[in-house]
């Protein structure tokens, strides 16, 4: 295949494409812990995943071997893009730098021409609304803000694969629901695929495609749920018995795979 058929396949990638894919994936840690045992997992082009499970289950460790930052000691993990976006529990801005250089720096460490990364930083930042804000330094912004910020410098990288550890776990319920909307938006205007980490049922139902639920240690997947709403949702869907009765049987499912 030439480089010319190769651009011409990224291109017209439908969603489906498979882009991650884990095959009775194991952990175990130098001190003997294992953290995984037999996930089997695939996200596709056009899907948002959400991982739920009790504390200390790998959710965070399957993440960190999607991104590469770790290798499983056993199975196979196939991840078929290099665009691959991360945002982590913690926003993990530059205190020194305001928001427009911080949202700017993943472009600049791969030495994106100067008036390409400004514009498409400025082109996130406006995506994730944060217009108006891009000389404010970080200790100038809410949690909720830094998030965005978080999120809009990922997406100067346009990524195929959109990685989430916990992002909003540590904001209140109002910020973090309006942050929900947001990142619903941007994934039904953007179609990447999603993996999303979280401790929130009624979060990884309201953004997901697909709820997966993991045992306790070690980490292994006892259930899944298609959520059959589309996207994108109105946010009132949240309220309706449908919706509270999806998040009632993910919660069951978390229950029992806990003991």
């Amino acid at each position: 295949m030439t480089e010319t058929q190769a651009a011409a396949l990224s291109e017209t990638r439908n969603e489906g494409t498979t882009l991650l894919d884990f095959q009775d994936v194991e952990m175990t840690f130098p001190n003997g812990t294992v953290a995984l045992s037999g996930v089997d997992l695939t996200v596709r082009q056009g899907e948002f995943v959400t991982v739920v499970g009790p504390s200390g289950c790998g959710k965070s460790t399957l993440l960190r071997i999607a991104s590469g930052l770790e290798s499983s000691s056993h199975g196979t993990v196939n991840i078929a893009t290099s665009r691959i976006g991360y945002v982590f529990q913690d926003a993990t801005l530059l205190p020194w730098r305001d928001v427009q250089s911080n949202v700017e720096l993943l472009a600049e460490l791969r030495k994106e021409p100067r008036a390409i990364r400004s514009q498409k930083a400025r082109e996130a930042i406006e995506l994730v609304g944060l217009k108006g804000f891009e000389e404010h330094l970080p200790r100038q912004l809410s949690g909720g803000m830094k998030m965005r910020a978080s999120l809009a410098r990922s997406l100067t990288l346009d990524p195929e694969l959109f990685l989430f550890d916990e992002p909003f776990g540590a904001l209140d319920e109002i910020t973090r629901e309006r942050l929900n909307d947001e990142l619903l938006r941007l994934f039904a205007e953007r179609r990447f695929a999603g993996l999303f980490i979280t401790h929130s049922v009624s979060e990884a139902v309201y953004l997901s495609t697909r709820v997966v639920v993991m045992s306790g240690r070690p980490g292994a997947i006892v259930r899944t749920f298609e959520v059959p709403f589309p996207v994108p949702r109105d946010p009132d869907i949240r309220f309706t018995p449908e919706f509270a009765a999806l998040v009632g049987d993910v919660s069951h499912a978390l229950r029992e795979g806990h003991h």
